[in-house]
């Protein structure tokens, strides 16, 4: 697998030898798959949605993705100190820098996403009125809860007494 990151004109190849790994800094040859991207979009490949970068085009992947899929999947079973192994090739500084910032934009970016929903759905709900506000619908499902629990107890109440007017008279009113 070639690993091509953008923005620090690295390239890494990871070599499988059977029972170990080589990871060369200059990827030369062929391989079975390249992945490019930005260092922060490389890093959230390990998120829960590596799909979704692969959709959007930010990270590109060349050949084989089900070999991919299976170093994904290793890297996520051996938890390896991405921050620690990106030191070897760039340095301790550089690297402890990359990091935090990969973490800082990954965490302004959930902020973001988070802040825009909320303020869609609020713009949705109050201004356009296309959505039902929050508590309005909670209020409308307990009511709605409480109807079905009354419909339910008069159903009950009507076999009831159905039940009773079809028993049989008592044997001892009869001559």
């Amino acid at each position: 697998m070639k690993l091509v990151i953008r923005d620090l004109d690295l390239q890494i190849g990871f070599e499988s030898l059977g029972d170990s790994l080589r990871i060369s800094r200059q990827a030369a040859g062929n391989f079975d798959v390249e992945v490019e991207g930005t260092p922060i979009n490389l890093l959230a490949l390990a998120g829960p949605q590596p799909e979704r970068l692969l959709k959007l085009g930010t990270v590109q992947v060349r050949g084989d993705v089900e070999l991919l899929q299976r170093y994904r999947d290793l890297v996520l079973l051996l938890r390896p100190d991405l921050e620690e192994e990106l030191a070897k090739f760039i340095g301790d500084g550089p690297a402890h820098r990359l990091a935090g910032l990969a973490k800082a934009a990954l965490a302004f970016g959930r902020r973001g996403a988070s802040t825009a929903v909320k303020n869609a759905a609020e713009y949705f709900a109050h201004e356009t009125r296309d959505l039902v506000p929050r508590a309005e619908a909670e209020v409308f499902l307990s009511e709605v809860d409480r109807l079905r629990e009354d419909v339910d107890r008069a159903a009950a109440r009507v076999e009831a007494l159905l039940a009773r007017f079809e028993q049989p008279a008592n044997d001892g009113d009869r001559v």
